[in-house]
């Protein structure tokens, strides 16, 4: 059904998502082919802005070759724009008479992307329903989170969205569930035979899902502290790759079974406990090297006497018969020191140990970003003459393993995914829900508190009190072993 219609794709778009990520990911797209032939983008935003605008705004983020300069005019002469606001349905019925004077007309597919403040939302999605659905072709609406900030205006969106479109034709996109990574998750478990028996509790000790940024807010400090480090990264992308490593193996690889069994393990954790979450926000670091290393509070979009966090770490238990008792430890944060996503299997200690307690624990290390890689650490004898146990690792770093590999970004996929109607990546509103279960109570007890971050240093670890949560909890850092980027051949 993909091809047999021309497809129109209106972008809602404002600020730098749509210059940095979306624009480019369809020229992309566009470039290798992979959209159907008759494609045409619509710009639409209170802004006054003309296609050359948008081109000029977006080209330093588009990678473009000199040889793909025909290419790319051909791509933006199938751009238009539109300027209207987004209560306002005389601006829709333009909206509306404009993509009917396009080839395929109110025949053709359509796909709405809402790359705007959740706030409107609600007026843009019912003028949407009300003048610009097509009347024979799909209609496919994209929604950038946040959806919602607590657990009754998520449900609120949820309701007034299944008003108007069936769960069919929403796709909420984490961007997180289009990395590679983290699609390898599934992979990697469930194609397996050495993996199945030991992904439990009686060989698992705790796993660890991180989140690293080197750098603060830089200007947009305004409004991060409106959502707030657990809203931006934990209760989404962390709490997806938890369900990915957790969940059962679903009955195909179908999006309903997958989506299914993720719902299954978001229900089997408790709200997470005040006692088991540790807050912070970075300090500037004087002494540190750079003068750009600037406090939270000296972004001056940031309010005076915020208590909003820049870092967590929270600890969540999956109560069922795979994972009882196993922490999993959620942290993640901003101004750290370095970039890092990954998810961390830590396995038990060996029993019967006959080597006086000089092995280390077992962990097997799914590294998202940057450098993709996967590897297990485990222990061998050290070369020589020695009888002695060494800490090493069996490694499969991508860019070691596949060469000249470019591998597309998420959001390549993801609207790819879209235009083919494959939900698995995409978050199902049951499984909102549950995620919102398990935090609103912790964000609005912080909130109302007024619960004071820890402060740390731009360019730390973040507090020592989450390492020591960690170290409670069940997770055993030793400090001493470094992974080192294996030599490229």
């Amino acid at each position: 059904a993909l091809w047999t219609l021309d497809s129109f794709l209106v972008l809602f778009v404002q600020g730098d998502l749509a210059k940095k990520k979306i624009y480019p990911t369809l020229w992309w797209l566009f470039r290798d082919g992979l959209l159907p032939d008759d494609t045409y983008f619509v710009g639409y935003a209170r802004s006054n802005l003309s296609v050359e605008e948008i081109k000029t705004a977006c080209l330093p983020y588009m990678k473009v070759t000199e040889e793909q300069s025909e290419c790319l005019s051909a791509f933006f002469s199938k751009n238009s724009y539109l300027r209207g606001t987004y209560d306002d349905s005389s601006s829709f019925a333009q909206l509306s008479a404009h993509l009917s004077s396009l080839p395929g007309g109110s025949e053709a597919n359509r796909l709405f992307y809402l790359a705007l403040p959740p706030t409107v939302y609600h007026h843009v999605s019912t003028n949407i329903r009300a003048y610009c659905m097509s009347h024979k072709g799909w209609n496919r609406m994209i929604f950038e989170k946040p959806f919602g900030r607590d657990l009754q205006s998520s449900q609120e969106l949820s309701a007034h969205l299944s008003s108007l479109f069936t769960e069919d034709q929403i796709y909420r996109i984490d961007h997180y569930l289009g990395k590679e990574m983290v699609q390898n998750l599934m992979v990697l478990r469930f194609g397996n035979r050495i993996f199945g028996p030991i992904w439990n509790r009686t060989s698992v000790a705790c796993v660890v899902l991180t989140f690293k940024e080197p750098f603060g807010t830089q200007g947009r400090g305004g409004y991060f502290d409106d959502f707030g480090i657990i809203r931006d990264v934990m209760q989404n992308h962390l709490l997806q790759m938890l369900c990915l490593v957790a969940m059962e193996k679903p009955a195909s690889t179908s999006p309903v079974d997958v989506r299914d069994e993720k719902v299954k393990v978001l229900k089997c954790i408790a709200p997470v406990a005040v006692s088991n979450v540790v807050l912070g926000q970075y300090v500037g670091d004087p002494e540190g090297e750079s003068h750009s290393k600037l406090g939270y509070f000296d972004d001056p979009t940031v309010p005076k006497g915020s208590c909003t966090s820049t870092f967590a770490t929270a600890v969540l238990y999956v109560q069922n018969e795979r994972w009882d008792g196993v922490p999993f430890i959620l942290r993640c944060g901003k101004a750290l020191n370095e970039r890092k996503a990954e998810v961390r299997l830590q396995f038990t200690d060996v029993p019967g140990d006959i080597f006086d307690g000089r092995c280390q624990r077992n962990e097997l290390v799914v590294r998202v970003q940057p450098d993709e890689a996967i590897y297990l650490k485990m222990t061998t004898k050290r070369p020589g003459v020695y009888f002695s146990p060494e800490e090493t690792e069996l490694d499969l770093t991508y860019r070691s393993r596949y060469k000249n590999l470019k591998l597309p970004d998420a959001y390549e996929r993801l609207i790819l995914d879209v235009f083919c109607g494959n939900q698995m990546h995409f978050v199902r509103s049951d499984e909102l829900r549950e995620a919102w279960r398990i935090f609103t109570p912790l964000l609005h007890q912080i909130e109302a508190e007024r619960t004071q971050p820890i402060p740390y240093k731009y360019g730390s670890r973040g507090p020592d009190a989450s390492d020591d949560l960690m170290k409670r909890v069940g997770f055993r850092y030793e400090g001493k072993y470094k992974w080192v980027q294996p030599h490229t051949i």
